[in-house]
């Protein structure tokens, strides 16, 4: 999965062809939800956002959700705080 560190914007990061980039990150994405569970799952919803750099510069973002608005407008919602929560308490105390 990519992290922080994996800006695409950095020169000198060769940049792979999108769709083998977006396939990688899927392929990862897989791997690491197999390594924690390992005793099975089942994979529910899917929401895919990505940022689209376009030649001159531009960025928009791409959202993709299989389901009803309201039901990807409450998972969204739902990963922002689970992201928030994991952002403070991975904060260094002082």
């Amino acid at each position: 999965m990519a992290g922080a560190g994996d800006d695409p914007q950095v020169p000198g990061n060769p940049e792979p062809e999108p769709r083998a980039r977006l396939m990688h990150e899927v392929a990862e994405q897989m791997d690491a939800i197999e390594a924690d569970f390992p005793g099975g799952f089942e994979i529910g919803r899917v929401i895919t956002i990505a940022e689209i750099v376009l030649p001159e510069g531009r960025i928009e973002l791409r959202i993709r959700a299989g389901q009803l608005p309201w039901v990807t407008i409450g998972i969204l919602d739902w990963a922002k705080k689970n992201i928030e929560d994991a952002t403070r308490r991975a904060a260094p105390e002082e």
